[in-house]
């Protein structure tokens, strides 16, 4: 008797344990993925003390609506404001500098946490190499509705409706589309699942699969990944309605088969620069992968301006008219 009741008690525990973790991480899910109306946001996971990793652990992050103020003039002074329609009822909002009907139009897709603002810099300096740009505002981010992410999976969506927006009502020669991280990753899904159909591709930071990038957020604390990484892509999928076990741009990049530039830093530890390069690997058609040395998950437009610029001016030449000199 006393040996049954023992093993009564543990497994008692354990289960007392393991609905405690499933809360944690629906609650970690929920706060990663929902934006908050405000509050202090949560430090980068690298720059967190032990006990503010501890209070993230138990209660969570907090990530307040990414927001920025400025007109659509912090692009150009000709720079205007546009609307975009989702399926839905969603709305994005959107800034466009007008190169001319004979230059190619390159959309921004910003990543998790930030709004077009954050690829401000890039799109003025290809802006300044003649292209038009578009900067657009995934759902739940800047001026657009909701207040949700999925890291990419339902943003897919997104990326659709803005090239379709682009094709009907915008003058271009070609549709270049310029993807961040999270924005990357949605990229490659609207190629591969929504049959989108760019004339060229540049993928920033991108990460191999949504559990992949999870995993690295705990690696960054200090904390074991499993079983973490994988209950919180379940509960997040769960609440969000999508399945994040499924989010997999190595998968999705297998349909690229235009030309595609990857740029990634070396010390990117939330997207390895080894996952960049199963994604790399996996894509079809003419591609190129450069590594930038000392930078993690920044702008390499902003740390490594000299390099970054003649990489995307390389890569851009024949979409340009007149050509490149």
């Amino acid at each position: 008797m006393p040996r049954r009741r023992c093993s009564l008690i543990i497994l008692l525990l354990l289960a007392a344990a393991f609905a405690a973790l499933n809360f944690l991480a629906y609650r970690h899910a929920r706060a990663m993925l929902n934006y908050s109306s405000g509050g202090v946001r949560t430090e980068k996971p690298e720059e967190m003390s032990p006990s503010s990793k501890l209070r993230v652990l138990l209660l969570g992050v907090n990530m307040p609506r990414p927001v920025d103020e400025r007109p659509p003039a912090a692009l150009s002074p000709e720079a205007r404001a546009l609307t975009i329609a989702v399926p839905g009822g969603i709305t994005l909002s959107a800034w466009h500098a007008d190169g001319g009907v004979a230059a190619p139009l390159v959309i921004f897709f910003h990543g998790y946490t930030t709004e077009k603002i954050r690829l401000l810099r890039e799109a003025q300096k290809i802006h300044a190499m003649g292209a038009s740009v578009l900067l657009v505002d995934f759902r739940g981010s800047g001026g657009s509705s909701e207040s949700h992410t999925t890291l990419g999976y339902r943003e897919a969506e997104d990326v659709a409706a803005a090239v379709r927006f682009a094709r009907e009502h915008l003058p271009r020669s070609a549709v270049i589309l310029y993807g961040q991280s999270m924005g990357a990753a949605a990229i490659l899904r609207a190629i591969h699942v929504l049959d989108v159909r760019p004339d060229a591709v540049i993928l920033e930071s991108v990460f191999d699969t949504m559990l992949g990038a999870i995993r690295n957020r705990f690696r960054a604390m200090g904390v074991p990944s499993f079983p973490n990484a994988e209950l919180m892509v379940f509960w997040g999928g769960w609440q969000f309605g999508f399945n994040g076990f499924a989010h997999n741009p190595v998968e999705y990049a297998r349909s690229l088969d235009c030309p595609v530039l990857f740029l990634h830093g070396a010390d990117d530890f939330r997207a390895t620069l080894a996952q960049a390069r199963r994604v790399y690997d996996a894509a079809g058609g003419p591609k190129r992968f450069v590594e930038f040395a000392d930078i993690g998950h920044a702008s390499y437009a902003a740390r490594h301006p000299y390099q970054w610029q003649a990489v995307v001016r390389a890569f851009l030449a024949p979409f340009l008219r007149p050509p490149l000199r």
